[in-house]
Parts: structure tokens; sequence; C-alpha cells
């Protein structure tokens, strides 16, 4: 061999070598099984892969990515998710999950961008006439107006992206991030970041459960170091104010509980601590069902608790999840008593999780699937806990409503009298907390089939869409199919067909293209109008 085909043969094997791709053989020249990828040699690859496979990205040579997250799978396929930008502008709706085989062949890309999205970078609205459009009455902006790309609906745009603060009719929070056309002005989409639900301790809900505390000085704080120093405390009924979401002064300070003895509440509402037990409960149920069930160490995958507020506001009936922490209102006692059971719980700490992976939009289509997926981990959250003081169903909030028995129902989504139980073009002009409902309804007949059943105590009666009788899998095995699809093939514009796909992809992963799992997803699906 001469010495240039010499050359070329090394720089081949050690461009193998650092993406991940060579093989290896056991002393007696037996080839031996390769190691599975490191994250490393799957984001190496997967950049490299890029270029070859820029018009099923639907991009070109303007357009730079950045790794968000890495998944192994114990195939030793991998799953590089990244966030896309052109010219320094973040390209909204344009994130991209790279599917590799073990030995770093293409298997395709997850993505919702229909077209490449390299557009004129030249805005013609001013800042200030894109802030007085994306500005609400009493609301203040937080930070300045930048530049981004809006390719969530429609086609590709240049755009302002306004973020505002303020206070909901209710006493919530909001945070608002607004897309302006930079051309013409017009307002594109907007979503609220404050995603919300209407609505040993002796807890209100759940019984007495064990509860993981810190030892200080006159007692013990609800303080969980077993699940990264997650902290329940007191919001003393007060609220945040604008100054607070914007510059994170004058906050209203919440305060540790504190007890003697260590055994919290008294399962009544007169005793401040009963609330904040539901509340530590809950936040280490919903920590020990991602864990143990999914692998995920933590609502960020970083080992690390989030803090939870209980008492915030007065006659407040909401909870909320506002990117860093949980806050639990009392209710009114007429429509809601405290909304700190396990479900609920188990939903809005689940908004973390979508964030955290396919950070999906929240309005239109994705914005229900959003929605829902909170609701479905909620419910898989109250099913983990199996807690006889509150066992599994398909009710959201049947334990604090009080005007009715629940607040969604998953059997049949449109008792609510708002949801619908079948999907339909206009679904996404939906209220997100109603547009989930088909998605609701589909892992409703997956786990459980149609027809009339008692389910925790509570009467279920799912009703399909095509006529259709369907059998169910179970619970656990729909709650791993939907977070692998959440995780590894939803994005940020994800649409419910698009959402049929990936539940297919996520089934044949875990179970076989030809499994009885894969089968029921995909009657399932029918069964709700989304083919």
């Amino acid at each position: 061999m001469n010495r240039s085909a010499l050359l070329a043969a090394a720089t081949a094997v050690a461009t193998a070598t650092a993406l991940g791709l060579t093989g290896a053989t056991t002393a007696s020249g037996a080839p031996k099984t390769a190691p599975l990828p490191t994250p490393a040699a799957a984001v190496a690859r997967a950049k490299a892969a890029i270029t070859h496979n820029l018009g099923t990205l639907r991009a070109t040579s303007a357009d730079t990515f950045a790794v968000r997250d890495v998944i192994v799978d114990s195939d030793g396929s991998t799953h590089v998710r990244m966030d896309r930008s052109i010219g320094g502008l973040p390209v909204l709706g344009g994130d991209v999950v790279l599917h590799q085989a073990k030995d770093g062949s293409w298997k395709g890309a997850s993505l919702t961008l229909a077209k490449p999205a390299n557009v004129g970078r030249t805005p013609k609205v001013s800042i200030a006439t894109a802030t007085s459009k994306a500005l609400g009455k009493g609301y203040q902006t937080e930070g300045k107006p930048t530049l981004v790309i809006e390719a969530r609906k429609g086609a590709p745009r240049l755009a302002y992206q306004v973020t505002t603060v303020g206070t909901q009719a209710d006493g919530t929070p909001s945070n608002i991030s607004t897309t302006i056309d930079a051309l013409t002005g017009a307002k594109l989409i907007s979503e609220q970041h404050i995603e919300t639900v209407t609505g040993d301790g002796k807890s209100l809900y759940s019984g007495t459960v064990p509860l993981d505390t810190s030892a200080v000085t006159g007692g013990f704080t609800l303080t969980d170091t077993v699940r990264g120093g997650g902290v329940t405390q007191d919001a003393q009924n007060k609220t945040d104010s604008i100054l607070c979401q914007l510059f994170g002064f004058g906050c209203p300070k919440a305060v540790n509980f504190v007890d003697a003895d260590n055994h919290w509440g008294t399962g009544l509402n007169s005793d401040r601590a009963s609330a904040a037990v539901d509340a530590h409960y809950g936040a280490a149920t919903t920590f020990d069902y991602y864990k143990n069930v999914h692998g995920r160490n933590g609502i960020f995958n970083d080992g690390k608790g989030v803090p939870s507020r209980v008492h915030y506001g007065t006659n407040y009936v909401n909870a909320f999840w506002d990117g860093k922490k949980m806050t639990y209102g009392d209710g009114d006692n007429v429509v809601a008593g405290p909304l700190v059971s396990i479900d609920v719980a188990g939903h809005e700490m689940s908004h973390g999780v979508t964030s955290a992976t396919a950070n999906l939009t929240y309005s239109g289509e994705s914005g229900g699937l959003n929605e829902a997926t909170s609701d479905i981990f909620g419910t898989m959250v109250e099913f983990y806990s199996n807690n006889t003081s509150d066992p599994g169903d398909y009710y959201i909030g049947e334990e604090i409503v009080k005007d009715r028995p629940a607040l969604r129902y998953m059997d049949k989504p449109s008792k609510d009298g708002n949801s619908p139980d079948c999907y339909s073009s206009g679904v996404g002009n939906l209220d997100v907390h109603y547009s989930s409902g088909i998605a609701n309804h589909f892992v409703y007949l997956a786990s459980e089939g149609s027809g009339a059943k008692t389910i925790g105590g509570l009467p279920h009666n799912s009703p399909t869409c095509n006529g259709s009788t369907v059998a169910g899998i179970g619970h656990d095995k729909v709650g791993k199919i939907w977070y692998r699809a959440l995780t590894t093939y939803f994005t940020t514009g994800t649409t419910y067909a698009q959402a049929r796909t990936a539940t297919l992809n996520a089934a044949t992963d875990l179970y076989g293209a030809s499994s009885p799992e894969r089968a029921a997803v995909a009657a399932a699906w029918s069964a709700v109008s989304v083919n």
C-alpha cells in the first residue's frame, strides 16, 4: 500500500474512532461486542450527519444546531435533541431530534419545521411598536425584545419575541412570550409560561404518609435531602408582585414550616401544616415516579428537588408551576379546597419535565399535548403512589373540587362540558385545558379499553369515536410509551397527527413493530379520530 493510501486509511480509522464507530476483537482475534456510544460520541456523529441530511432537516448551510439533550438506548441507538438558529437568531419551532443506530447509520429525524427558515433578517417594525402590540393592560415588559425566526405556525417569519409579566384575573402570576411579525407588526403567537390547573404527616387527601425531612435547631423542616433538597414552605397567603417577577426583589418571603417532633399536620385545614404534608408528599412521589419508572433523576434530570409553596394568596383557586417551583392556593371552599392533591402535584411538576424535553409550545395542538402530558403523568403518579386514601383513577382533581365530581375526565373528556372526545381540525383553536381531551381520551383507551368499568372506586365509561371496541394494555405500559415519545420524538410544534406517529415509534422501540402494544396504540388513536 502506498503512503497516500496508508494516510487515508489511518484518517478513516481515526475518524471512526472519534465517532464511536470502531469495533474490537478478543485476545483470540474473535470480534466482541462494541461498547455503547458515549453521549459525546453520539453528539459528534449527529453533528457530522447534519451536512449530509440538510434536506431532511429543512436546513441550509446557514443553519446551526446546539445540543440540548442526548439519549443512548440499551441497543446503542442514539437520539440527539438540538435547537436551531440562523444568523444567530433562534428558530422557534426549528428544533430537531436526530436518530442514529449504534453503528452511526442514519435512522431519521423528528421535527415539525415544514420548509427552510432562512428568511431575511432585517426588521421593518420598530422595537417600540412590537412592544406596544404585545403589552396587555396592567402588564410590563421583562427584558428587551429580541429578534427570532417564528416557525411554529405558518411560514417562517422574522419576528420580535416580547416577554411581558403581570397578574391574571384570579391572582395567578402571568409570564407571556409573544411573537410580533417584524415586517408587518402582526401578532403571531402568545404563550403563557405560568402553567396552571383550575382548579409521617397527616395530609388532607392522602391519609397519613411518610415524609423525608431535615433536622434543624428547634425541630425539623420539610426539606427533602433524599431527593435533591426539595423544600416545602408557607407563602403566608401573600402573592407575587410584578416587581418580583421582573427583577426578583420585593418578593413575598416564604418561610419554613418547623415541627418539634417530626409528626406533621392533623389532616384538617385548621392546621397549616396539613396542606404542606400533601405538597411535600406529592413532590416526593413525583420525583420517585420519574426516577424509578423512567430513570429520570429529578424534574430537570439533574438530581435536584424543586421548591413548593402552599397557602398562596387568599381564596386562590389554582396551583401553578412557574418554571422553577410549585405554588398551591388554598381554594375558596366553594369551588375547591386546597389544590394539593397528588394528581395536581404530579400534573404541575410534569410541566417542568415537558419544558426540559420536548418543550411543547403552550398553544394550538402542541399546547393541548403539553397540558395532556401533565394530566397523563399526574394520573400515572397517582397510580404509582398506590395510596388507599386516594386510589388511582382517570379523574383529574377529584379530591379538591367541591362543585362537581372532577376538573377533567380522561375516560370521556366531554363530561366537563368543554373538552372534545374526538379529534377535529379546529381543536387547536380551543383553550389548551380543553384540547388536551383528545390525548387524555387516547391514553385512557390505550390503558383501559372502551366500555364501562369502576376504577379507583369511581365509574368510568369510555366511548370510541369510530364505534370500535378497544382493549387496553395497562397504564404502566402506556405511561412508558408516552414518556418515550415525549423525550425522544416530540418537538416544540408536535401536532396530534405527529403525536400518533411518535407514540407508534415509541411503542415499536419498547415492545416491537409487531407487538400487541403497538397495535393497541394505533387502535386507540383511531378510536379518537386521529388517523
